[in-house]
């Protein structure tokens, strides 16, 4: 049986987005006060403009990291562990209810399709007090593969 060669694959930005467009399980890393990581993993979906977008409440650590520097990752993860994956670096944006609802609504598309009651979703957000993360991406490594480097082949 040979060996799982590693792959890695540069990708341009609209590659990038089709690649994440399926995959909703992610760990979004931010920069503490101090300025170390805090990663979360977290579902996302992508929006029309091809930014990275995730659910969150405003008290989380990942949200009141990012309101303070804007800069954070994305570490986007195949369904399959073992499956492809990309780092996204980019910049953040938090949006909070009720400016966020609509694009919660986009968001919500992005991942599970149509909701029964729209309307019903909408309340719901604005009762939870959700926010929105919008990540535009600015740089991101390849589209990777974990496995034996190709000398091993």
């Amino acid at each position: 049986m040979s060996p799982q060669i590693a792959t890695s694959t540069a990708v341009s930005r609209d590659e990038l987005t089709d690649f994440i467009r399926p995959r909703h399980h992610a760990i979004v890393i931010t920069a503490r006060a101090g300025g170390q990581p805090q990663a979360s993993p977290v579902t996302c979906g992508v929006d029309a403009e091809g930014r990275i977008v995730i659910a969150t409440y405003p008290e989380r650590a990942k949200t009141r990291n990012a309101r303070r520097n804007e800069q954070v990752s994305v570490l986007v993860l195949s369904d399959d562990f073992g499956g492809p994956w990309v780092q996204v670096d980019g910049t953040a944006e938090v949006l909070d209810v009720p400016e966020a609802v609509e694009p919660l609504v986009e968001y919500f598309r992005s991942i599970s399709g149509e909701h029964p009651d729209w309307d019903e979703y909408r309340q719901a957000m604005v009762h939870q007090g959700k926010s929105l993360l919008r990540v535009t991406p600015v740089r991101w490594g390849p589209v990777a593969t974990g496995g034996f480097p190709a000398r091993l082949a």
